[in-house]
């Protein structure tokens, strides 16, 4: 297929792409609107070794993990939750709580999600403070040069929306309208294949020159034709592809917005 006519068909058929884009971006902002809030706070905490050894560097590094699990657990997060007297269980607590250990700079990152923004930056601060004096009580009975020390690298002060995105899903829908829209394009032109629409056509098909046509017998089917660019026998088959797109369109943009 020659370029040209790779532009006749997105000159005749791209209001296809287009639509079925827009549609399924309209139903992405649709499902955002209705998807309740949730905020994302976050705070990080950092671990010093005593002394610049580089065993005790090693071990600090390799505590993280283990400071992630006691974090992680039923003991600590209730204590946070009777700290900053939320009312949950440590199961819903955990179940929103998200904590990840950076050997490169010996830090952890806390990371509490809810539908409040004020409970989210309680869960995470709360945890936090809670987890710091723990680590200042154990420290209390080592020797000073044995001391990993672990301090918060700053206080909570903003608490930003996590979902939804409107916009990264509103973007992320149109991209797959555009997909659906491009198989309904190809599953189009594929019915049309076979068919022989101009004199070129028929040229190239049987290799010789056509020297006329014999003109439609009706003005008003051959002005239905141009417009759909579809025989009439296709037309049904033409409308039940396209609501399909349209539908398969704005469910996935619908359902990409619940994974994001």
């Amino acid at each position: 297929m020659e370029l040209r006519e790779y532009w006749n068909i997105v000159r005749k058929r791209g209001w296809i792409v287009l639509l079925v884009a827009v549609v399924a971006a309209v139903a992405a902002l649709g499902v955002s609107l209705i998807i309740p809030e949730k905020y994302k706070a976050t705070i990080q905490l950092s671990a010093n070794p005593a002394r610049p050894d580089w065993g005790l560097s090693q071990a600090t590094q390799d505590l993280l993990r283990n400071y992630v699990l006691n974090i992680k657990s039923h003991t600590m997060t209730q204590k946070a939750i009777d700290r900053a007297q939320l009312d949950m269980s440590t199961y819903d607590f955990l179940a929103n709580l998200d904590v990840s250990a950076d050997a490169s700079n010996l830090s952890i990152t806390l990371e509490a999600e809810s539908h409040d923004p004020e409970e989210a930056r309680l869960m995470a601060q709360a945890l936090a403070d809670v987890f710091e004096e723990e680590r200042r009580q154990w420290n209390a009975e080592q020797d000073k040069r044995d001391r990993i020390y672990v301090e918060k690298v700053d206080d909570i002060r903003d608490v930003p929306l996590a979902s939804p995105k409107i916009k990264l899903n509103m973007a992320a829908g149109a991209v797959f309208g555009a997909i659906v829209g491009g198989i309904i394009v190809f599953f189009l032109e594929w019915l049309q294949s076979d068919i022989l629409r101009t004199a070129a056509d028929v040229e190239k098909a049987v290799g010789v020159t056509v020297l006329g046509a014999i003109p439609l017998g009706s003005d008003v089917k051959a002005g239905g034709q141009k417009k759909w660019g579809l025989p009439a026998w296709i037309e049904p088959g033409f409308l039940l592809v396209f609501l399909v797109g349209l539908v398969i369109g704005a469910g996935l943009g619908a359902l990409l917005v619940g994974l994001l």
